[in-house]
Parts: structure tokens; C-alpha cells; sequence
């Protein structure tokens, strides 16, 4: 009989991770015999704790802040979304090659996909708030999906400036003071930056010059209701919540290691949410 499989989340810290508590509900519900644990590495351990994952019997697993451009490095190969963005969150044999990609990109469509369905149909304007690693998987994502223009908004306008950069034509650099104007044209806002979450009622940005069409994403889960989409949804706009990216991200790393492309579903979103409560 083969051995169970074994999976990882690592960072630094790692409890507050909700990826056991994902994975762990797959594993149960498919009746497969793995596990999956969180590890807590510090920086300084970090690149020795890949060097050895394969002779520590995992099959791979998560990388999570603040090790996903140090795992980005240390790989073997990657793929395009890890390549593009410059970090790695899922880890995986090929063999005996250690991999990397980066599938937050592709939970941040696949949540869309799922709670604003047609969001990318029209391949329009979007507005994306800040300018860090978050923003990076956002900008590949919408570029995947063809928006021809993207408008990235950051205290720091030269760190907007480099996506612009790096990202290329379509892509362009603006301060805070812009934002309203910009959001006057935009199909979709996003917003990448830590406002609104959990002990912050800030809002990132005030969504009253949206068209009525536009559709307003907080990548923030903690809490589910940000203060911008509370705003987004008493203008009339559809409003959807962070929590979906972190769910649909995990898809891709548990059919790697397991074997099974898992769902995710209302009884997944139910556990998660209900888990978030019971921390707050």
C-alpha cells in the first residue's frame, strides 16, 4: 500500500493560515489519505527547508508571506504565472524536479468566474489599487483575460510605474489624487492594498463615480464586508468579497499533490466563513 501523501503551508508567521482547514475538508470529503499542515520557517531557514522537502517525504505544498519570491529563486522551474509575476505559492515534483508556480492569478479570475460571472466580457478598463506582490497576480490575470487598459493607483507612484513597466502597453501609473477621475470609465475596480481589512476602516477609495456597471473586488477576507464593498453595494454595484480567491487558489496544488481536482463549494465557503468568525 503507498504511503499517505504529505503537503505543507510554510511562512512566517503561519497559524492564522485557513489553508489546513481547505485542504483538510478536500482530503475528508474525497476519503483521501494525505495530510496537510502548516509549518511555520523563518527566513533564514527557509532555503534549507526547500532543499529538503523531497527527503522529508512531501510531495510539495504552499508558500505563503513572506517566502514567495525567495521560493520563486530557489525552484527549478516555473511556471508562466510564477515567471511573470516573480513569485511562488505552490510547490510540486516533476521528476524529481522541484517546481513552482504562483495560482493566485488564477483564484482571483476563478472567483470572478464564479461570483460575477461575464466580468471579463467586454475586456474593458480596470482600476487596480496598490502596487505589491498582490497587484502583480491581479495585473497578470487581467492581462490573461485581454483588459485592454489598466490603471494602477499607489501611494507610491513609482512602484506603480515599475508594473506599468513590466507589464507593458495598456498599463499606466497614477497617484491616489487621480483615482476618482479614473474610476469614471471603469469596468471593474480592485482593490490589492491592506485598507479595509480587519482593525482598518479606511476605505480604499470612494466608488460614487463608478459607472453603474462596474463591478468593485476587495481581495481582502478579513473582514468579508470591507468597508469599500459596503460602499459599492449601497451605490447599486455588484460587490464581491476576497474570499473566493483564497479558496479557488488552493484548487490547483491539491489535484498536483492528491491526485483530484477538488470543488469548491457553498459547504467549503460555509467552513471558511465559519472559521473567520470564530477568530474575530
Amino acid at each position: 500500500m503507498a504511503e499517505p501523501v504529505k503537503a505543507f503551508v510554510c511562512g512566517h508567521p503561519v497559524a492564522h493560515s485557513r489553508s489546513p482547514a481547505i485542504h483538510g475538508h478536500w482530503l475528508a470529503r474525497y476519503g483521501i489519505a494525505g495530510s496537510y499542515t502548516a509549518i511555520d520557517i523563518t527566513p533564514d531557514d527557509f532555503a534549507d527547508f526547500v532543499h529538503h522537502i523531497r527527503e522529508n517525504g512531501y510531495a510539495g505544498g504552499n508558500v505563503t508571506i513572506p517566502h514567495k519570491e525567495a521560493a520563486c529563486r530557489l525552484v527549478e522551474r516555473r511556471d508562466q504565472a510564477a515567471e511573470e509575476i516573480g513569485a511562488v505559492n505552490t510547490l510540486w515534483f516533476e521528476d524529481a524536479v522541484l517546481c513552482g508556480g504562483n495560482t493566485d492569478a488564477a483564484g482571483f479570475a476563478a472567483n470572478l468566474d464564479e461570483r460575477a460571472p461575464g466580468w471579463a466580457e467586454n475586456r474593458g478598463t480596470a482600476v487596480v489599487l496598490g502596487a505589491g506582490g498582490a497587484a502583480r497576480a491581479v495585473l497578470f490575470a487581467l492581462r490573461q483575460r485581454g483588459f485592454r487598459d489598466i490603471r494602477v493607483v499607489n501611494r507610491t507612484v513609482a512602484r506603480a510605474l515599475e508594473l506599468a513597466d513590466q507589464f507593458g502597453l495598456g498599463v499606466t501609473a497614477h497617484a491616489p489624487d487621480a483615482a476618482t477621475e479614473l474610476l469614471g470609465g471603469a469596468d471593474l475596480l480592485v482593490n490589492t492594498t491592506a485598507l479595509g481589512m480587519h482593525g482598518n476602516a479606511e476605505i480604499a477609495v470612494d466608488p460614487a463615480t463608478l459607472p453603474d456597471r462596474a463591478i468593485v473586488t476587495d481581495i481582502v477576507y478579513v473582514p468579508l464586508e470591507t468597508p469599500l464593498l459596503a460602499a459599492a453595494r449601497r451605490r447599486g454595484l455588484k460587490a464581491v468579497d476576497g474570499l473566493g480567491m483564497l479558496l479557488h487558489q488552493a484548487v490547483p496544488g491539491f489535484e498536483r499533490w492528491f491526485g483530484r481536482r477538488p470543488e469548491v463549494d457553498a459547504e467549503l465557503r460555509r467552513l471558511i466563513v465559519g472559521d473567520l468568525e470564530t477568530a474575530s
